[in-house]
C-alpha cells in the first residue's frame, strides 16, 4: 500500500467516526503527519474527546489521557520517584506523559503552573524530574481539547504554550444530516473503542519523511514570506508570526499538499491551512471587529500572489 492509499484510509476510517467533519480531520491528520501537536477548542460535546482518542488509535500509537482539573499538579503528569522498601532506594514511576500520545482532555481547566509542566515536554520531547532529563517516547504527540475561555472554571492557556501547538482547530455543530446520523447510529465511542490501527510505527515514520520531501519552490517561499511579512505590519495584528512560526506554517503546508496528494506545495495548501496554523499565536488589532481566524482570511485576501 503506497502513501495515498494509507492517507486516504486514515481519512476513511476517521470520518466514519467524525460524521460530516471531513475538513477538519484532514486538518488533524495534516498536523500528526506533519509531526506537531494539535489544540481541539470547542464546546463541550461535539466530539473532541471522540475525535483525539479515534486519531490515536488509528495512527496506531500508545496513549494515555489526562483530565485536567484545578488541582492537577505537575507531577502528576511527569511521575514521582518513591522510595521502594525491598529495593532500598528510590524508583521513579513515570506519570501519563510518557505515552505516543497525551490527551490532555480539558487543558485549560488546569492552573497556569500545571499548563506550562507541558512546555519541556512539547518542545523539547523530554522532561526533567527531581534534576533528572527523562527522553519520552518516539513519537511523542499532545491533542489537547479545551473549552471556550468564557465557560466557567477556565484558564487561558499562556502564548508560549499556545505557540508550541502546530494547529488549533474547532469542530463546531454538526448540520442537520450529520446529526440525524449520529441519533440513527452507533454510539461513537462504542466506535472508537472497535477501530483498527492502520499504521505502525515505521510506517508513519515514513509518511512523516514523505512531508518533509514535498518540494516548495522559491515563488512559492517568497509568497509565505508575503503573508508573515503582512502579520507583522500591525495592519492586521499587534504582533506578527514568529520565525518559529513560519517554519511550522511551511510544515503544515508541506503534509496539506501530501494529502492533496501532490510533491510540491501550492498556494492553495498555504491558504487552506495558514487559519488554523497561525491565529491562535496572534491577537487581532483592537478595531479589527472580527476574531483572529476570521482577521487571517481577511489578510489572504488583501496579501497578492506575487
Amino acid at each position: 500500500m503506497d502513501a495515498q492509499q494509507k492517507i486516504s484510509a486514515l481519512l476513511g476510517q476517521l470520518n466514519t467516526v467524525l460524521v460530516g467533519k471531513s475538513t477538519q480531520v484532514q486538518d488533524c491528520v495534516a498536523c500528526l503527519l506533519a509531526g506537531g501537536h494539535l489544540l481541539i477548542e470547542d464546546v463541550p460535546g461535539v466530539g473532541k474527546t471522540t475525535l483525539a482518542h479515534a486519531l490515536a488509535r488509528t495512527f496506531g500509537l500508545q496513549f494515555s489521557r489526562v483530565q485536567f482539573t484545578a488541582d492537577l499538579m505537575p507531577s502528576d503528569l511527569s511521575g514521582v520517584s518513591v522510595y521502594e522498601r525491598g529495593q532500598e532506594r528510590f524508583v521513579f514511576h513515570p506519570g501519563p506523559v510518557f505515552a505516543q500520545v497525551l490527551l490532555a482532555d480539558e487543558i485549560n481547566r488546569a492552573s497556569p503552573k500545571t499548563q506550562s509542566a507541558l512546555l519541556e515536554a512539547m518542545e523539547e520531547k523530554q522532561v526533567t524530574v527531581e534534576g533528572e532529563t527523562r527522553a519520552l517516547p518516539s513519537p511523542f504527540f499532545v491533542i489537547a481539547t479545551q473549552n471556550p475561555h468564557d465557560q466557567l472554571g477556565t484558564y487561558a492557556l499562556p502564548e508560549s504554550q499556545m505557540d508550541r501547538f502546530l494547529m488549533r482547530i474547532s469542530l463546531g455543530y454538526p448540520d442537520r444530516a450529520a446529526e440525524r446520523q449520529l441519533l440513527d447510529g452507533s454510539d461513537r465511542r462504542d466506535m472508537v473503542e472497535h477501530l483498527q490501527p492502520l499504521l505502525t510505527a515505521a510506517e508513519l515514520t515514513l509518511l512523516q519523511q514523505a512531508v518533509r520531501d514535498v518540494h516548495a519552490s522559491p515563488p512559492l517561499l517568497d509568497y509565505m514570506q508575503d503573508l508573515i511579512a503582512a502579520t507583522r505590519s500591525g495592519r492586521w495584528f499587534l504582533q506578527g508570526l514568529s520565525p518559529r512560526a513560519g517554519v511550522a506554517l511551511l510544515r503544515a503546508a508541506r503534509a496539506q499538499a501530501l494529502l492533496a496528494g501532490r510533491d510540491y506545495v501550492a498556494p492553495d495548501d498555504v491558504q487552506a491551512i495558514l487559519p488554523q496554523t497561525v491565529a491562535h499565536r496572534m491577537i487581532p488589532v483592537s478595531d479589527a471587529g472580527r476574531g483572529a481566524v476570521e482577521q487571517v482570511r481577511a489578510m489572504i485576501e488583501a496579501v497578492p500572489l506575487s
